[in-house]
């Protein structure tokens, strides 16, 4: 487990929100993550955060479907099991077009679910730390990453003065685990007694 010191500010409003992270990157602060009860446009322009390359995937996706489907139907009726049909062609590409694009579809559709899955690191049985029971409710959470030259009482006043409603200080593991919090928790706290000990 990576545990690191996070500073959290929790905002009640996303013009409140939008000045507040251009100063925290402009002071130098190393935002971890914003959390939003729902899409704000512009954030992640704001934060920093370049363009996704999701769609470049599923391009590739939906390539490799075509290239499946187009590869696999033409060895089949071409090579593998020829059938004359009252003397058609056995390479007849308009009749193929409907699989063709259903498989271009599906291998672009799950691919990408996948992928997106992979990035944001979600799944049933993944868990992660939450900075804030409200964030997905109501609450905009600005969360900090404290490095080695990070002073937190300073890194508190700033957000204060950002306009946050509450700010705390937490511990928290970065990455994901595979398990369930109440068991996982005293593991845990273990770990964070000896860290802050």
């Amino acid at each position: 487990m990576n545990i690191k010191k996070f500073v959290v500010g929790c905002f009640d409003d996303e013009a409140v929100l939008f000045p507040a992270v251009k100063k925290v990157r402009k002071a130098g602060y190393k935002i971890h993550d914003v959390y939003t009860p729902f899409p704000v446009h512009g954030l992640d322009a704001a934060m920093g955060l370049r363009e996704t390359r999701l769609h470049t995937a599923g391009f590739i996706y939906g390539l490799s479907g075509t290239c499946t489907a187009l590869g696999f139907i033409s060895w089949v009726l071409t090579k593998d099991w020829v059938l004359n049909y009252g003397g058609k062609p056995h390479f007849a590409l308009a009749a193929w077009i409907p699989i063709i694009f259903e498989l271009t579809v599906l291998f672009s559709a799950v691919g990408m679910t996948l992928t997106f899955c992979y990035l944001c690191q979600i799944a049933p049985f993944v868990k992660r730390h939450h900075f804030h029971k409200r964030a997905t409710d109501d609450l905009f959470v600005m969360v900090i990453e404290c490095t080695s030259k990070t002073n937190v009482q300073e890194t508190e006043n700033f957000l204060k003065n950002a306009g946050a409603l509450e700010v705390n200080t937490q511990l928290a593991e970065t990455g994901w685990w595979l398990g369930r919090y109440d068991l996982d928790r005293k593991l845990f706290e273990s770990k964070t007694e000896t860290i802050t000990a």
